[in-house]
């Protein structure tokens, strides 16, 4: 099907679309965060609702402030939505403190049936960390539990579990370690795969699930974009949001992001580019 096209099961105007919440850090540069997780979902025409854990003052060079919410003002703004919106499916990215996780999980306890796509947000594309110390454990104990899939990259899974991921063996064996922590299924992201000097030319990703292994490819592009995990995460819930099996909806997300890479952009002056989440109006229909 052409991406610049509608699948036929698409929302029509004026008709009710599927809900996803995103609860996440806000990205002043808009690039990552809350502002990307919104800018997909609207991509697959799905009612984006937020609950904002931190406020980051950041472009797209550098990270020069962070500041979480209150507990009480996350939970005011959970207890708000799930008071009048039939959330379909729920993205966590950053959470920034221990005691935001531990909010968000007692959250998803009342909320069993909910799909939920986590991804570990620990460190920012500038390198900057985006969490205070004891997230990680919080993580794993609080919150994997609750996960539908889990999606990290290898420098996550790294802090995650405390060793070195650094080829194809390793990447699986990391997977089914964090499975074996409570999350359901992960999709353990190769773009910071070890390829020497150079980077390898293939970006390999990893589906482990119960019914098994499964290996995505697309090729490396020449740059490196800001929001491909927000982004990636955020079009799982989406597609898991409109009804689609999670094998699916992670497909149709790998292929969006990287059409949306494809089409990235500089607003600012860093090296970094920001993807441009509507060059594909919307998701292929499988």
């Amino acid at each position: 099907m052409p991406r610049n096209t509608r699948p036929e099961n698409a929302i029509r105007p004026g008709s009710s679309r599927p809900i996803a919440l995103t609860i996440a850090g806000s990205d002043s540069g808009g690039g990552a965060g809350i502002q990307a997780d919104l800018h997909t979902f609207a991509a697959f025409g799905v009612h984006g609702v937020t609950a904002i854990t931190a406020i980051t003052a950041q472009n797209t060079r550098q990270v020069t402030a962070i500041q979480p919410v209150t507990g009480m003002l996350l939970e005011a703004q959970l207890d708000a939505l799930f008071a009048d919106f039939p959330i379909a499916a729920i993205k966590i990215g950053m959470l920034g403190s221990a005691s935001i996780a531990r909010s968000v999980a007692a959250t998803l306890k009342r909320h069993p049936k909910i799909p939920v796509v986590l991804d570990p947000v620990l460190v920012a594309t500038s390198g900057d960390a985006l969490a205070m110390g004891g997230v990680a454990a919080a993580l794993r104990r609080h919150l994997f539990p609750h996960a539908s899939l889990l999606t990290p990259n290898i420098p996550e899974v790294e802090q995650l579990l405390g060793r070195r991921i650094d080829n194809a063996d390793a990447m699986l064996t990391a997977a089914h370690a964090l499975r074996e922590l409570g999350a359901k299924a992960v999709l353990l992201k190769g773009g910071h795969a070890a390829g020497g000097k150079k980077p390898t030319p293939v970006i390999r990703d990893l589906l482990v699930t119960v019914r098994g292994a499964r290996w995505h490819e697309h090729p490396r592009l020449p740059f490196e974009g800001h929001g491909t995990g927000c982004s990636l995460a955020a079009a799982i819930a989406a597609g898991l949001a409109r009804g689609n099996a999670l094998e699916t909806a992670v497909a149709d997300a790998i292929d969006f992001v990287q059409h949306a890479l494809a089409n990235a952009y500089s607003p600012g002056s860093g090296a970094v580019r920001v993807l441009d989440h509507h060059a594909a109006k919307s998701p292929p229909k499988r």
